[in-house]
């Protein structure tokens, strides 16, 4: 199962499910700002995981999860978030939330960050700090899990 369990697939069931709960529960409060809102927030989803991806290239690192990182990336968006990716996929998800004006939607984001947490980030911390010790350390005294 850990072989094809990735974030994005999780992503795909949990914007499966924000769509679903859209059209089961017909109450759309948000209408037009809600659009303009949710492509803002899938925008900047996408932005911040694109801008990690692509410190995790300049890096040579991985960006795939369960993995060994080569290098401990603490630059460019990694100052702000340790796991910018992950906060992006929350950000998607909200975003596509108010698109589809499924308020009820917005309950899974915190649900999906907190699988996100429990099925990946522990572990990956896990191994960033027995790989890179006290500079995994002191970096994530100083930066925000999400933000």
């Amino acid at each position: 199962m850990h072989r094809i369990e990735i974030p994005p697939l999780w992503l795909i069931v949990f914007l499966a499910l924000a769509w679903g709960s859209g059209r089961a529960v017909p109450f759309h409060p948000f209408g037009t700002p809600g659009r303009w809102a949710g492509a803002a927030l899938v925008a900047l989803g996408l932005l911040l995981m694109a801008a990690a991806v692509a410190k995790m290239v300049q890096r040579r690192t991985t960006v795939i999860p369960r993995r060994d990182a080569s290098t401990l990336v603490t630059g460019g968006v990694f100052r702000f978030s340790r796991n910018p990716i992950y906060l992006g996929d929350a950000l998607v998800l909200a975003g596509a939330a108010l698109w589809w004006d499924a308020p009820l939607a917005l309950l899974l984001v915190p649900a999906f960050m907190a699988l996100i947490r429990r099925r990946f980030i522990m572990g990956e911390e896990a191994q960033l700090a027995a790989r890179f010790g006290p500079e995994y350390r002191h970096w994530a005294t100083r930066t925000r899990r999400w933000m």
